[in-house]
């Protein structure tokens, strides 16, 4: 049974922008150190990446119906990607607590100038 659909898309020069205003303190208060290994080896086009996470972090957070607040935590929910490429989340904390016994589907894309994330939950 689904519990929940969340969906998001972000403009990458928000997040490019954070990144170089705030550098490490945004992007550690934000991203797991496997998303942040991930993001890191693509250079010149790391902000696609992180931008495509962020925008899964969110969607994740309207799929159980709590938006960024109540507790939510940016760092309890990551993205890692299988060696096929496919993108799976992590969950962390109170979370994984929470949510860890559902299946949760993800789907990234991105262009030049945004990035869309979709989640699915099924219990």
């Amino acid at each position: 049974m689904i519990i929940g659909i969340g969906t998001d898309i972000i403009e990458i020069e928000r997040i490019a922008h954070s990144a170089e205003q705030y550098g490490d303190r945004f992007i550690k208060r934000i991203y797991t150190e496997t998303e942040i290994e991930y993001c890191e080896t693509f250079n010149d086009k790391k902000a696609l990446h992180y931008a495509a996470r962020f925008a899964a972090k969110e969607a994740f957070s309207k799929a159980i119906g709590t938006g960024i607040t109540d507790g939510f935590k940016f760092k309890e929910i990551g993205i890692k990607n299988e060696k096929n490429g496919k993108p799976v989340v992590e969950l962390n904390g109170s979370l994984k607590e929470k949510y860890g016994d559902c299946k949760i589907y993800v789907s990234l894309s991105h262009t030049e100038g945004n990035a869309v994330a979709y989640v699915v939950m099924e219990k």
